[in-house]
């Protein structure tokens, strides 16, 4: 489920970490897969998707061959979530499955995708565990923080101080990848970790009787997970994306059916190589996000509940933190029209 990690190699001027207990983060490697859909012609539209639930939904349709019957030609590629940003960057990609957040980082380095669906919000899935005694995100203050910096947990981190009247300020952040800290946690200096699924399950066992004090479900709308597209592909191809959002709302109602949800499960969770019942709580962790859903969150507010004031909120992160210096036209870059047509 390792949605989540920069291109820092598109990004490293951006990233302007403290330099207190710093690691070094490199992009994943490892090569695309692709799964051609249908062959009308040789241009498929051409779409990265990676291991987070709400993106790994997309295997049913294709599994299923519900493009084939769309009449929509796309090609999904199979990535590691940075090397799709990467793909993406360089034109390899039509489109990408990213959250709200990274694409703004994306944009912010030249390379701007535009959000036409929101594919789920997260719900549980990134919490702040904590070693036994602290029991609230009050109890943090003084205490030592394990997070990756400048990545969405940081901002999960953030909010929940925030709205627990404390700064960052009130507590020592030590940073360090996303993967590394269920071992970090063991650290008798860490009191918490910030961490996204599946790391947050190791965290908790590698430390008997820790626990998560806050998770995204306290701050729904916080994160969300998008499909976003280049404006060249966008500006060509807008039938082809109503039809792929289409299919879309097909793949949600399969996966909430009582009588289909078993069959969904295990092809998603047959994508990524993880047991049926795992998957499950993994999936309750995410909020699918239904054309019903989308029409609502596509309403501009400055709330969370909008993907607007979700990106404002995020923005503005971005800027506090030194990801990038310059605040960025977010209603440029999200269009919805093809949610609301």
């Amino acid at each position: 489920m390792n949605r989540r990690l920069f291109t820092f190699a598109i990004l490293s001027s951006f990233m302007l970490f403290g330099c207190d207990n710093t690691a070094t983060v490199s992009a994943p490697e490892g090569e695309a897969t692709s799964e051609k859909v249908t062959a009308a012609n040789d241009d498929p539209i051409s779409i990265g998707y990676s291991d987070w639930p709400g993106w790994v939904a997309w295997q049913i349709a294709i599994d299923k061959g519900w493009f084939d019957e769309a009449g929509v030609n796309v090609e999904f590629q199979w990535f590691d979530y940075s090397a799709s940003l990467s793909a993406f960057a360089s034109n390899q990609l039509d489109a990408i499955s990213v959250t709200n957040g990274d694409n703004l980082v994306n944009a912010a380095s030249g390379s701007e995708g535009i959000i036409i669906l929101v594919n789920d919000y997260s719900a549980g899935n990134d919490q702040i565990i904590a070693k036994p005694g602290i029991t609230s995100i009050a109890d943090l203050k003084g205490k030592s923080i394990g997070v990756e910096k400048g990545l969405v947990d940081h901002l999960l981190l953030n909010s929940a101080l925030t709205d627990n009247g404390l700064t960052e300020a009130d507590v020592t952040l030590v940073n360090a990848t996303t993967n590394e800290l269920p071992q970090v946690f063991t650290n008798d200096s860490i009191d918490a970790v910030s961490i996204w699924q599946p790391n947050a399950n190791q965290a908790l066992k590698n430390v008997p009787s820790a626990k998560a004090i806050y998770t995204s479900a306290d701050k729904p709308g916080l994160i969300y997970d998008t499909l976003a597209v280049s404006p060249a592909s966008l500006s060509a191809h807008k039938a082809e994306y109503a039809k792929i959002i289409q299919v879309w709302g097909k793949v949600v109602n399969y996966i909430n059916d009582p009588a289909t949800r078993d069959d969904a499960i295990s092809i998603m969770s047959n994508k990524v190589n993880v047991p049926a019942e795992q998957y499950k709580d993994f999936l309750n962790g995410t909020k699918l996000m239904s054309l019903e859903d989308n029409k609502k969150v596509f309403e501009k507010s400055d709330a969370l509940s909008s993907i607007y004031g979700s990106s404002y909120h995020v923005n503005q992160f971005n800027i506090d933190n030194q990801i990038y210096d310059q605040q960025l036209d977010i209603d440029k870059l999200i269009y919805p029209n093809l949610i609301t047509q």
